[in-house]
């Protein structure tokens, strides 16, 4: 009896292994381990057997079900998989077609205004420093100097994650905690640029986007003033949309910068158009970063990448730049 038991495991097993659909497997999971099968009859002959015979034929009754299961279990899996391959190569779609007539593709227009400016930056000899886009709220608002009740904290302006303490893990609404992370990290002199995508909760319209780019530059070194800022930001104005942009300063207020103020650039029509905030590092975010305020002195100022591009280029509506109209983005 035991080794009718084994050569019925051993063909079931074979047969399990043939397979060729899911339909077919589980049709064979019912016929060979179901009530009706012929390892089921053998539990029916148990009874006229002895004790010892009836360990000995259970054991093996046992031991060829659990294999049978055990392949039957194994196929499945193949099974699946395969059918899984298949749906996926039918509902595959080519993301690298072209279409006649037309180019492969190119960067994104503000993709393109990031390395453009980036090789600006480089050429002034600064360096690129990037960060995480999630932030904490010591890099994002603490060490910049944000009191507890700034109202930057508020909901309207910051998205908040659900991680961590309450209110302690942020979308970075600014690009700044990359400035705290390079402070942290080296010694000064520095000088160093920080692209990157940024958060705010506000509502979107023509002029603003709840998630957008920016691009914030950082000069930490002894003897820095004032006009190194003012300095800087003409250069790299003229250097981007060429002699006929000029720049101005406004006194503002930032928490990170003291003295601080905006930045407008004069279109070559002659009107101004608000693009960033500047400053001188304020001396608590010194200090935050270790530091000495009393032998370095720095400056720090950003702007809206897309803001940028949309001027250099005559785009009226922000929006059109989180667009996938191919139309509108083949133009650049």
């Amino acid at each position: 009896m035991i080794d009718d038991i084994r050569r019925i495991a051993a063909a079931a097993t074979d047969r399990i292994a043939g397979a060729a659909t899911l339909d077919e497997l589980g049709a064979l999971d019912r016929e060979l381990l179901g009530k009706t099968s012929e390892l089921s009859g053998f539990k029916r002959q148990m009874g006229g057997l002895d004790h010892e015979a009836k360990r000995e034929v259970g054991g093996a009754l046992n031991a060829a079900r659990e294999a049978m299961a055990a392949a039957v279990a194994a196929r499945r899996a193949e099974l699946d998989a395969i059918a899984r391959r298949a749906q996926a190569e039918a509902e595959r779609l080519d993301l690298t077609e072209v279409r006649a007539g037309r180019d492969a593709g190119h960067l994104h227009l503000v993709t393109q205004t990031i390395e453009e400016l980036e090789d600006v930056f480089v050429g002034l000899g600064f360096t690129v420093a990037e960060g995480p886009e999630v932030e904490d709220d010591w890099h994002n608002f603490t060490a910049l100097n944000f009191g507890r009740y700034h109202p930057a904290r508020d909901m309207q302006d910051t998205f908040f994650v659900d991680l961590g303490a309450e209110r302690e893990v942020v979308m970075r609404t600014h690009t700044s905690p990359v400035q705290i992370r390079v402070m942290e990290g080296q010694a000064p002199p520095i000088y160093s640029i920080m692209p990157g995508r940024v958060y705010r909760n506000e509502a979107t319209d023509s002029t603003h986007l709840a998630v957008f780019h920016q691009l914030e530059c950082l000069v930490i070194d002894r003897g820095i003033t004032f006009g190194h800022l003012a300095g800087t930001i003409d250069m790299f104005t003229k250097a981007y949309f060429g002699p006929g942009w000029n720049m101005r300063l406004r006194p503002a207020y930032f928490p990170f910068t003291e003295p601080s103020a905006e930045f407008d650039l004069q279109r070559p029509d002659g009107s101004w158009l608000e693009l960033g905030g500047c400053g001188m590092v304020h001396p608590n975010v010194l200090r935050n970063c270790g530091i000495d305020p009393e032998e370095f002195s720095g400056f720090a100022f950003g702007f809206g990448l897309d803001r940028l591009a949309a001027t250099k280029h005559g785009v009226t509506d922000l929006r059109e730049l989180a667009s996938t109209d191919i139309r509108f983005l083949e133009q650049f």
